[in-house]
C-alpha cells in the first residue's frame, strides 16, 4: 500500500507543522505502508521567524520548505497520478490553510488551490480514503461538497467558519478522530488541541491506522 502524503511547507506557522508531518510519516511506516510526500511547487503565502513569531520579507518555495520535512524525497503536487496511491493524508499547521487553501485569510469563504483540489476529488472518486490533521480538515467541505462530517477540534469559531461552508463539524478530543464514511475521510484534531507530542500522536496513530483500514476495505 502506498500513501500520498502532502505537506505544506516546513514549520507550524507559515508550513506543515512538523510534529505532526514526521509522526505521520513514522505511523504509516510501523502501519506497513509506503508513503510518498507531495507539495505543491509555488512561493509560500507567508514567511514567519518561527522564533519571534513575526512575519520576514523573504520569499519561499513551499516543494523547497517541506523537502526539509521530506529528507529531499518529495515530488511535486502537480505531477502525481491519483491511481498511483491508495490513499492521502494532509498534515496540518498554518501552511495547510495558508498555501493549500486560504483559510487563514478568507475563512468561508476560501478556496482550496486547484492543484490541492484536484488531486483530492481523483482520489475520493477512485473511493479512496483521505486523511486530514490539524486545521487541513477545513479544506473538507470545499473538497466534497455540504453535508461532509469532519473535526477541528472544538474550537468554536474555526467550527462555525467550517459549517457555513455548509461542513458538519463534530466536536472531538484530541486522542479521538471522525470518519465521514460516505467519503471515506478522517479527521483528527492533533495541535488544534495537543499540549504535548504526546498527545498529538495519539490522535494521529489512530487516524493513520483507520485510514489504512477503509483503504484495504
Amino acid at each position: 500500500m502506498k500513501v500520498a502524503v502532502i505537506l505544506s511547507g516546513c514549520g507550524v506557522f507559515d508550513g506543515a507543522e512538523i510534529h505532526e508531518s514526521v509522526l505521520t510519516l513514522l505511523a504509516l511506516e510501523q502501519a506497513g505502508c509506503q508513503y510518498q510526500c507531495l507539495a505543491p511547487d509555488r512561493p509560500q503565502a507567508q514567511v514567519i521567524n518561527h522564533l519571534t513569531g513575526e512575519a520576514m520579507t523573504e520569499s519561499r518555495n513551499v516543494l523547497v520548505e517541506a523537502a526539509r520535512i521530506a529528507r529531499g524525497q518529495i515530488q511535486s503536487l502537480a505531477n502525481a497520478r491519483a491511481e498511483d496511491y491508495d490513499a492521502v493524508i494532509l498534515p496540518g499547521g498554518f501552511g495547510a490553510a495558508k498555501n493549500l487553501c486560504d483559510f487563514a485569510f478568507k475563512g468561508s469563504d476560501c478556496e482550496v488551490l486547484p492543484e490541492v483540489l484536484d488531486f483530492c476529488q481523483a482520489i475520493a472518486a477512485q473511493a479512496k480514503p483521505l486523511g486530514f490533521i490539524c486545521i487541513a480538515p477545513a479544506m473538507i467541505p470545499r473538497i466534497f461538497g455540504p453535508g461532509s462530517r469532519l473535526t477541528i477540534g472544538t474550537d468554536a469559531d474555526t467550527a462555525a467558519a467550517i459549517e457555513q461552508m455548509g461542513g458538519q463539524h463534530q466536536s472531538c478530543p484530541v486522542s479521538e478522530f471522525v470518519v465521514d464514511e460516505q467519503h471515506k475521510v478522517v479527521s483528527t484534531p492533533a495541535y488544534m488541541l495537543a499540549n504535548s507530542i504526546s498527545e498529538a500522536a495519539s490522535g494521529i496513530n489512530r487516524l493513520v491506522q483507520e485510514v489504512v483500514r477503509l483503504a484495504r476495505r
